[in-house]
């Protein structure tokens, strides 16, 4: 096993465990949208599947968008399903499509709309769990996100069981960050494969990486700290 595969490999076991993440039985939808980051979350959880102690199944989940021909990359990911074992569909979902008169095209509109689907999806398929290819820095930057332009303290929890539906979020990369996700997928020739979106260049979420790299000045372990804040609140020092 290679440096990186390695690293990913204990990182994801450690989540699992930590927020007991999988348990007997679980039928668990990946989202995969064709990026570095779901592809490797897609490997792991197949590699993971034939020694996990709770048996599971899982089942790859690509939606095809009507816009952006650069992230159309179902064909490619369905070779890689194939080639790893992994169950998989794709569906089409017209997102652009479903825009109101007047309303322009973003990254919450698109994000909303997939997840509307993956849960739709779930629930009519019998899967109990989704998981997500959201990392520890997708996570930070939400939780300052959120603190900057919503004036509230929340983020993306590692898991999430939602109150109206029998289905539960897990992210699997949650303790991983991009640039060992990055690291593996070169390591594996996945980002050949990863697909792009021009309307998140300029999205408030670069925006925020920025600020989060001047302020932590790309140290690990200041990040992790803003990871782990998240679930080291002390109420009483907080208005």
């Amino acid at each position: 096993m290679k440096n990186a595969e390695a690293t990913l490999a204990k990182l994801v076991e450690i989540a699992l465990r930590r927020y007991s993440m999988i348990e007997e039985g679980d039928r668990i939808l990946v989202a995969v949208s064709g990026g570095k980051d779901s592809l490797s979350l897609a490997w792991d959880l197949g590699m993971k599947r034939r020694w996990w102690p709770d048996s599971f199944e899982i089942r790859a989940l690509h939606i095809a968008a009507d816009f952006a021909s650069s992230v159309d990359n179902g064909k490619d990911v369905a070779i890689l399903m194939e080639r790893w074992g992994i169950d998989y569909q794709t569906i089409d979902v017209p997102i652009l499509g479903r825009l109101k008169p007047g309303r322009s095209m973003n990254c919450w509109w698109c994000s909303t709309q997939r997840r509307t689907e993956l849960i739709r999806y779930a629930m009519d398929k019998g899967y109990n769990k989704i998981a997500l290819g959201h990392h520890l820095d997708d996570i930070v930057e939400t939780l300052l996100m959120n603190m900057l332009y919503k004036g509230q303290i929340s983020g993306m929890p590692p898991i999430l069981a939602f109150d109206k539906y029998p289905v539960t979020l897990i992210r699997p990369l949650a303790l991983c960050e991009e640039r060992q996700i990055i690291a593996f997928a070169d390591e594996k020739s996945l980002r050949s494969v990863t697909c792009s979106c021009d309307y998140g260049q300029e999205s408030k979420r670069r925006v925020v990486r920025a600020r989060i790299a001047e302020l932590t000045g790309g140290s690990s372990e200041l990040k992790r700290n803003l990871f782990e804040s998240m679930g080291n609140v002390n109420s009483g020092y907080l208005a």
